[in-house]
């Protein structure tokens, strides 16, 4: 696979801006990473084409799967094409402008994020269209919202608002800023009464599209939420909601808050059930066609965990596990760490932890164990029982063979809390070339 940050057009705002991380020194910021290779710049170092496993990296040290990576991207990509939906990836799960690049490289939208200091890293690589799925009331973060609006009249934002006090909040400190160009907003509709975020009621949606028609500082351009909050989530459950958030497009739009349009946005879409997503905005009963509505639709699906996929959580909710025909996913992420210590008989430490690993959902699995020889096996009779801030320990069958200076790599659970944990991340081929490093910032 090529470098990430060389795959788009040389043209690319994005690509060229991205090209710069790979003048980026390496340093002890970066963990992981060969200790000789201090002094170097990350393009450097990815010329060397180093092995992970002897090339210097220091363990912990956190693997993404060229692979894996290449045939998660194209699945996403395919899947969205053939169901007629635009795709915002999530970008919070990696914030990597290289992966945003090449997501957008291959048709993207725009990119998801969900606070402002995301959007920022979004405009300082160029990313043209951004969706901040979120609501926006910070005074701060508007006033520097407004700016980038009337420097780039190409830069498209979207925002959710889900209260009149909300709108209120906006409008006002878009005036004080001078705001010329009118900030895109979509009602948010709420999964459910103990959900997130979003309006409850529809009459309540109606009072937050009526408040931002009495602006010139906003406009409204759709509806969206996140059906992966549905308390109690199962596929008729999602479906049910996701055809109050149409009806609720056809609503709004039947009253006129849509009116002058060229496009009107209904997005959806976290990684548990962008099947139910496609189905339901496929319908053209559901979201018909200009002939029946003011504008086209632009159908927006938001999934963003695809990208590495996991070990666990989206492993098993991934919706190619209910229809397997449409694709699949792979998990992408292997953290190497070094056996320290074997106590006891039945008891090994590694050299990763909380600091490492990802473990808000679940703890990580064992999956392979590198030893001296160089030879790889799966890592039978290994459990991760608990993980210590620096340490993962390890539960070991009587008949396992593990030796300390043994390299486990360990498959995680939930790709957000990966990423955040990594700010250079070898990509590696399956032979154990490092290619390239993807530059993450949270």
């Amino acid at each position: 696979m090529p470098n990430l940050e060389s795959r788009s057009a040389p043209d690319s705002r994005i690509s060229r801006n991205t090209t710069r991380l790979r003048a980026e020194v390496v340093d002890h910021r970066f963990k992981g990473l060969p200790p000789d290779a201090a002094g170097r710049t990350v393009g450097e170092l990815a010329d060397e084409r180093r092995s992970l496993f002897t090339g210097g990296f220091t363990t912990p040290v956190l693997a993404l799967s060229a692979e894996a990576l290449e045939y998660n991207l194209s699945a996403l990509q395919t899947y969205a094409a053939r169901h007629g939906l635009a795709f915002a990836p999530h970008g919070k799960t990696s914030m990597a402008p290289a992966l945003f690049d090449e997501q957008l490289r291959r048709g993207a939208w725009g990119i998801t994020v969900a606070n402002p200091a995301q959007v920022r890293v979004c405009r300082a690589f160029g990313v043209p269209r951004v969706f901040l799925a979120n609501e926006l009331v910070d005074a701060a973060a508007l006033r520097w919202v407004a700016g980038e609006l009337a420097a780039d009249p190409d830069f498209t934002l979207v925002v959710y608002v889900d209260s009149v006090r909300g709108v209120a909040l906006m409008d006002e400190a878009l005036r004080s800023a001078g705001s010329g160009r009118p900030l895109d907003v979509v009602v948010e509709l709420g999964a459910g009464d103990g959900a997130r975020t979003g309006v409850r009621e529809e009459k309540d949606a109606t009072a937050v599209a009526e408040a931002v028609a009495g602006t010139s500082t906003l406009r409204l351009v759709g509806v969206a939420g996140y059906e992966g909050e549905v308390p109690g989530a199962t596929e008729e459950r999602v479906t049910a909601w996701l055809r109050r958030l149409t009806a609720l497009a056809r609503s709004l739009d039947a009253a006129g808050h849509f009116a002058g349009l060229d496009e009107i946005v209904v997005s959806a879409g976290g990684s548990a059930w962008f099947d139910a997503v496609a189905e339901v905005f496929g319908d053209p009963a559901e979201l018909p066609g200009p002939s029946e509505l003011s504008a086209p639709v632009l159908r927006l699906l938001r999934s963003g965990a695809y990208v590495s996929h996991d070990d666990g959580h989206y492993r098993e909710l991934t919706p190619f596990n209910r229809v397997p025909d449409e694709g699949g996913l792979r998990a992408a992420f292997v953290l190497w760490a070094q056996v320290v210590s074997r106590p006891s008989p039945g008891q090994a430490f590694l050299n990763a932890g909380k600091r490492d690993a990802a473990h808000d959902l679940r703890l990580p699995e064992a999956k392979l164990v590198r030893a001296a020889d160089g030879v790889v096996r799966p890592a039978s009779g290994l459990i991760v029982t608990r993980l210590s801030d620096q340490h993962a320990w390890l539960a070991v069958d009587a008949d396992a063979d593990l030796a300390v200076g043994d390299w486990v790599g360990l498959g995680m659970s939930h790709p957000c809390t990966i990423f955040d944990r990594w700010q250079l991340i070898p990509l590696v081929t399956a032979d154990g070339t490092v290619t390239d490093y993807v530059r993450t910032f949270f």
